[in-house]
């Protein structure tokens, strides 16, 4: 099957890459170009990206951009309740892999907060959030083969919450069904007020997870409350 066999609301639009290295490189000039055009139009550029493996070889192409870097904010649209070096950090895997090169310039707002508990984190990691530009001008997810995307999991008591249009807090705590478990997640609101909005996959499951996605409820495959426009997604097989 490919992207092109689904039924993609309209405004949505689907890339299709022949590898995993040629779909990096396409997302990587097409973020590098709308974080120019922020940074000339507004003085200051926001990027959210997301965790995983999936994404290294994005960022690895990402930071060696040629832009002014220094003018751009990098933050997370989730994260595990870890410390930095804890190789299942999502800040650990974006300062090893993207803030480097021309990118080492970039500030990273993070949202790991040690604390004593994932909900103290929360509230931390929702204040330091304030200095965030909104609306966000690139936001990249990704999506599990359960349909979550940032930390919103399906069956988590308060995904019906972050998912809420009007949800005032900016990050929430989440719980993975997968260690680590303890999860910080930024919300529906600040997520979808992005300008540009990235979905990476890879792979035919993947693109069988996103198929069920098109037609669920939003609190079965939480992916489905971004499919809609100004989303862009990057497949490859």
């Amino acid at each position: 099957m490919a992207i092109s066999e689904l039924d993609i609301p309209t405004g949505v639009v689907a890339h299709s890459s022949a590898s995993p290295q040629r779909q990096a490189e396409l997302m990587a000039d097409s973020v590098a170009k709308a974080l120019v055009y922020a940074v000339q139009t507004h003085g200051v550029a926001s990027l959210v990206v997301s965790g995983g493996r999936s994404p290294i070889a994005f960022f690895e192409l990402l930071s060696t951009q040629e832009l002014d870097w220094s003018k751009v904010q990098i933050s997370l649209a989730d994260e595990r309740w870890v410390s930095p070096d804890d190789p299942a950090s999502n800040e650990g895997l974006v300062r090893r892999h993207l803030l480097k090169n021309a990118a080492r310039e970039a500030r990273l707002i993070g949202l790991y907060q040690p604390t004593d508990s994932v909900e103290q984190a929360a509230l931390l990691a929702d204040r330091a959030l304030g200095q965030l530009t909104r609306p966000i001008d690139v936001l990249v997810l990704g999506m599990g083969d359960d349909g979550h995307t940032a930390s919103l999991f399906p069956g988590n008591p308060g995904l019906a919450h972050a998912l809420r249009e009007d949800c005032q807090e900016r990050c929430l705590p989440m719980q993975a069904p997968f260690a680590p478990q303890a999860r910080l997640t930024m919300t529906y609101p600040l997520l979808a007020c992005a300008r540009k909005q990235c979905l990476a996959i890879q792979g035919a499951d993947k693109l069988e997870t996103l198929r069920a996605a098109l037609i669920a409820d939003p609190l079965q495959m939480p992916i489905r409350a971004f499919l809609h426009s100004p989303l862009e997604i990057y497949w490859c097989p």
